[in-house]
């Protein structure tokens, strides 16, 4: 999963968060120079990646595969620094709040999709009501509610995907939405949103060409956007490609010409990037970190970087038997989280203490409180109280390095609580997260979260929120949810800070999912690159990196 702020002016970030958003192998060519330019105009690259849950449109994308994609090809009204995680304008040229309640947008003129059209406010304002609008099934339809008339295009499911329907929506369109002229239009919202700015850096948020509206099978086919790069093709399963768009107004032009993006598992991965055959993977599997055997297999050419990421496993809310809160905080406090970072990833996570992650703006530990820490006994005692009965099986992709660390949590729970406990594989991603979205897992399941943009906020309303985007478990609490509400709409940035830390300390009470560790990045590049730098959100900084 994903895939992350308050006021009309942007936090200051670079003091908030400080990433190790290193730059990977030597800026100098093997001549002593920087990368060849006659090389960066003609040669492709090849990126890991994995192959897009849902097809290329920005507000139906909030998992990890496609947001990569996602991306490369659109630019925001902002976006943010590949360094700090700064968010900064992009595609607006002012971005002001004009009444308490109202943002004026004006855009930057110039700019043009990948087919030629401008880049206009209407782009904007109907990308964001199609999104919104319910029966339109977009998985990032719960990215709006603050903008006013919300509430008028988008109707909950009455039992969650079962034989009821939801309503259709009154309106189509949310009032709170005004295109002023061809490069201005107005935000309204129903309360203060101090952080919506920062925000629409996010995919959720990003236009839509008039191209898509009128031939949505064609603009599937392939997708246009407004970004660095445009789409060329795919072969599913296997690899999609894109090519710096020549007309792009950015400040982050890239310099490489074209990229590839490769799918395929991480240990095929690492002995292709050993093998210079690929040249960028994100994140090493388990048998490169055991014993940090990538120090010898990748010299100079692997580094860490902190990202915001944290690692969770999940319970499905809407199946019966995990509805006991007791044995969800067994499960919790029977995992020595500690052991299982130094065993399986040679120390390099912290243990998790809520459900955010270090250097996030507005995030503070503790959240979890006890329920997090490991207690073996208390946890036999709720285990036993809660009456469970039968194995406990966790479930996760193959396809991603998992297998090593779910098993060990496994031991630990047959150890700590009496019970067998099973991991039970699924083959690839794409499969689990089809399962996912169908609510119909029956397991316990691997989960995490990779932040969209940086602030707290990112890691509670989509997953914990009622409707979230990313909730996929079926968790509902209205006293959560009326929380979150009034942490999105405090008048100052503090004030919304701590009402989002008592949501958080809400949730770990219920536990619908229990965090484990952050997941630091470990990645590495081949021999041919340079300038390599890795994001806050663990992608490849595509603007900066040159081929020697």
């Amino acid at each position: 999963m994903r895939r992350a702020r308050w006021t009309a002016a942007a936090i200051p970030l670079s003091v908030a968060l400080v990433v190790a958003g290193c730059a990977g192998g030597d800026d100098q060519g093997e001549d002593g120079g920087g990368g060849d330019p006659q090389k960066n105009e003609n040669t492709e690259i090849a990126v890991f990646g994995t192959e897009p849950e849902r097809p290329l449109v920005p507000g139906d994308t909030t998992e990890t595969g496609g947001a990569k994609i996602i991306d490369a090809m659109f630019t925001g009204l902002m976006d943010y620094d590949a360094v700090s995680g700064e968010p900064r304008l992009a595609n607006a040229e002012s971005f002001e709040l004009t009444k308490p309640n109202e943002y004026t947008v004006k855009l930057k003129e110039g700019w043009t999709f990948h087919d030629g059209t401008p880049v206009l406010a209407k782009n904007y304002v109907d990308a964001w009501n199609y999104t919104a609008y319910s029966p339109n099934g977009q998985q990032a339809s719960g990215f709006y509610p603050q903008i006013e008339g919300f509430d008028q295009v988008f109707t909950e499911d009455p039992d969650q995907d079962g034989p009821k329907q939801p309503p259709t929506p009154p309106k189509k369109t949310m009032s709170g939405l005004k295109v002023v002229d061809d490069y201005t239009f107005t935000i309204t919202f129903t309360e203060p949103h101090a952080v919506f700015k920062t925000k629409t850096g996010y995919s959720a948020y990003m236009p839509l060409p008039d191209a898509f509206f009128a031939d949505k099978e064609k603009f599937l086919e392939h997708p246009i956007g407004n970004g660095p790069f445009e789409y060329v093709d795919r072969v599913p399963d296997q690899e999609l490609r894109v090519v710096r768009y020549e007309d792009y107004q950015g400040d982050d032009k890239p310099k490489i010409r074209q990229v590839k993006f490769t799918f395929t598992d991480q240990d095929a991965a690492y002995v292709d990037i050993k093998g210079n055959q690929l040249d960028f993977l994100d994140t090493l599997p388990p048998q490169a970190i055991a014993g940090n055997v990538w120090e010898q297999d990748l010299p100079g050419r692997a580094d860490v970087a902190d990202v915001l990421a944290i690692q969770t496993i999940t319970f499905p809310m809407y199946e019966q038997k995990y509805q006991n809160v007791d044995f969800r905080h067994a499960i919790s406090m029977a995992i020595n989280r500690q052991d299982v970072i130094d065993a399986i990833f040679e120390g390099n996570r912290k243990p998790a203490t809520g459900y955010g992650v270090e250097k996030l703006p507005g995030w503070e530990p503790g959240a979890c409180g006890n329920w997090c820490e490991f207690n073996p006994t208390e946890a036999k005692r709720l285990f036993d109280q809660s009456g469970w009965t039968g194995p406990i099986e966790i479930t996760s992709n193959a396809d991603g390095g998992h297998k090593e660390w779910v098993e060990a949590v496994c031991g630990q729970l047959e150890n700590n609580l009496g019970a067998d406990c099973t991991f039970v594989p699924v083959q690839e991603f794409g499969e689990i997260r089809e399962a996912i979205n169908a609510q119909s897992m029956t397991q316990i399941y691997r989960s995490g979260w990779l932040a969209d943009y940086a602030l707290v906020e990112n890691f509670l309303n989509p997953i914990y929120r009622t409707g979230g985007s990313s909730n996929d478990n079926g968790y509902s609490n209205p006293e959560v949810d009326a929380k979150l509400a009034a942490a999105d709409s405090a008048p100052t940035e503090e004030e919304a800070f701590a009402l989002y830390h008592e949501a958080e300390e809400m949730i770990a009470e219920d536990m619908p999912g229990v965090p484990l560790w952050n997941t630091p990045s470990i990645y590495a590049w081949s021999d041919r690159l340079t300038n390599v730098r890795m994001t806050p959100k663990r992608e490849l900084d595509l603007s900066t990196v040159e081929v020697r």
